[in-house]
């Protein structure tokens, strides 16, 4: 593997979660892989989690680790050809790119929607120049449509949760005072079509995904109705996907809410999400608080899900 950005980079899924397994079991067990390399991760956007899982992840691997936040101690960037740059960005991305590749091994890019055109982030314009001018492997820490790291780990704490070989897992949408991208849902979708799992989406009308990730999920449009005899819980908001609404709130509506009679619904269901999460606004406090909520396993597996990814890309340098 050289570049992750969705689920078919990284392969057989039965694979790969023995490979996170192994490396859950044995987190220093390949250091030589990193010795003497290093990893970039550049943050356009905003990161708690993924920050720190992903660095902590690499140090475990014994690499040296460089972070660079564009929005605090560095140049803005130009990301457009033919601009006349006489603004307040004094550097072109083609420019610091290749800088950026001289000085490390592989490169870890967070670069969320940006909701000014929705070919751009659909074609990940960001994300795609530093696979195509830095010449390093390159991976996703979240960009304008897939999470993957994040999903690899939803998909390790399912694993490891589930009480059936096929669970129902439901992806319900949950109201947020802001616009978010599509990034979370697409990719934990398109993760979960890559299962043999039951999968359910449910949203209010309006909030639909694009086809390319609801794949063959059953849509319910009616979200006690998904709930009923569900194993997993994930909620997550996003903005609307469909023209002329890309990337508005058409809906504050805090009866979807995940709330305890909501979850009396489901086969005893567990919680998750991706955090941070607006407490009382997507999910109760209840809920999140209950001996079923397992967003901290979730997010501890993060480490896994970036570590099993990285040591592919060391294997193949």
């Amino acid at each position: 593997m050289r570049h992750f950005t969705k689920v078919q980079d990284i392969g057989d899924l039965h694979e790969a979660l023995a490979k996170a397994k192994f490396v859950k079991e044995n987190p220093f067990a390949d250091q030589h892989l990193g010795k003497n390399k290093t990893l970039l991760m550049i943050f356009f956007n905003s990161s708690l989690r993924t920050r720190l899982s992903t660095q902590k992840a690499a140090l475990n691997l014994g690499m040296n680790v460089i972070v660079l936040d564009i929005n605090s101690g560095a140049w803005k960037l130009e990301i457009e050809r033919g601009v006349v740059m006489d603004g307040d960005k004094p550097e072109h991305i083609l420019e610091a790119i290749p800088v950026i590749g001289s000085y490390c091994d592989v490169i870890g890019v967070r670069s969320f929607a940006r909701f000014e055109n929705k070919e751009d982030d659909y074609n990940e314009k960001i994300l795609n120049q530093f696979i195509k001018y830095s010449g390093k492997p390159v991976f996703s820490m979240e960009a304008a449509t897939r999470h993957p790291l994040q999903s690899f780990a939803d998909l390790i704490t399912i694993e490891e949760y589930k009480k059936s070989a096929r669970p129902k897992v439901v992806l319900t949408w949950a109201p947020h005072p802001k616009a978010l991208p599509q990034a979370v849902p697409n990719s934990f979708a398109e993760w979960m079509n890559a299962t043999d799992y039951e999968f359910v989406i449910t949203h209010p009308e309006g909030y639909e995904l694009s086809s390319e990730f609801v794949g063959d999920a059953k849509v319910i449009y009616d979200q006690k109705e998904a709930f009923r005899g569900a194993d997993f819980i994930y909620a997550k908001n996003w903005s609307a996907f469909s023209d002329p609404h890309y990337g508005e709130v058409l809906s504050k509506d805090m009866n979807w809410m995940v709330d305890e009679d909501k979850m009396a619904l489901t086969n005893d269901a567990y919680f998750m999400h991706c955090l941070p999460v607006r407490r009382n606004m997507i999910v109760s406090d209840a809920v999140i608080e209950s001996p079923k909520s397992i967003v901290i396993p979730e997010a501890a597996n993060r480490v896994v899900s970036a570590q099993t990814v990285l040591k592919e890309i060391l294997i193949n340098l």
